[in-house]
């Protein structure tokens, strides 16, 4: 895991999250999720600088496509955002859960 991965994992293990379950690298479908909360079909990804450039950026949209259409949700977060805007994020991740 990623150091922004670690640190928002920290949040999400133990049910602290509106008393939800995430599992972390659980698989959906041919795809990874950082994170997985299946009561709440809910995957929550944590995106570092090279999900910036183009080729990835469409991976990205075909593969939410994708997990979308076994209504799951995905949540994406920037490194940033969990490293400097910690609050916000989980603030972010406990409305999806609610």
């Amino acid at each position: 895991m990623t150091p922004a991965e670690k640190i928002l994992w920290q949040e999400l293990k133990g049910n602290k999250i509106n008393g939800r379950h995430f599992r972390r690298q659980h698989p959906i479908y041919r795809y990874i999720a950082d994170f997985y909360c299946h009561k709440e079909k809910l995957v929550i990804e944590v995106d570092g600088s090279y999900h910036n450039n183009p080729e990835q950026r469409d991976y990205d949209k075909n593969r939410d496509a994708t997990i979308d259409e076994y209504d799951i949700r995905v949540l994406r977060f920037t490194n940033n955002e969990v490293l400097n805007r910690l609050e916000e994020v989980i603030k972010r991740i406990k409305e999806a859960c609610s």
